[in-house]
């Protein structure tokens, strides 16, 4: 394998390594949900496409032509991962989870809640 693949590929599965650690630890770390959504969501979706891209890249030299299913996996991963934290986001509305006082746009919040209460009770 020559030398800038190697460099390459080093390069991307440190920077997903990076971005995964840190995700991990905003997962641990953060005080709640709303919050705790960012790290497994934002860093860790980078973190993975950053290991996958090595991984494509190096399947792709040792097969000789180009790696697919890797890229179906980032793929799968960038569509899903978004979708994912919208779903928990609103089950924590939906079983009204507290969030800091500190957390912005508190009255959106309540606006949201009221929302879906107003559609709840239309369609009973």
């Amino acid at each position: 394998m020559p030398f800038y693949l190697e460099l390459i590929i080093c390069i991307a599965l440190i920077i997903g390594a990076v971005f995964l650690l840190v995700g991990s630890y905003g997962l641990a770390r953060l005080p709640d949900i709303y919050m705790r959504l960012h790290g497994p969501t934002k860093a860790s979706t980078l973190g993975i496409t950053g290991v996958l891209a090595a991984s494509m890249i190096f399947q792709s030299h040792l097969k000789g032509a180009f790696s697919v299913q890797e890229l179906l996996i980032t793929l799968f991963l960038l569509i899903t991962a978004p979708v994912a934290a919208h779903m928990i986001a609103k089950t924590a509305l939906h079983y009204r989870l507290d969030s800091l006082e500190k957390t912005k746009n508190q009255d959106m919040v309540e606006t949201i809640r009221s929302r879906e209460a107003h559609n709840n009770s239309s369609t009973d």
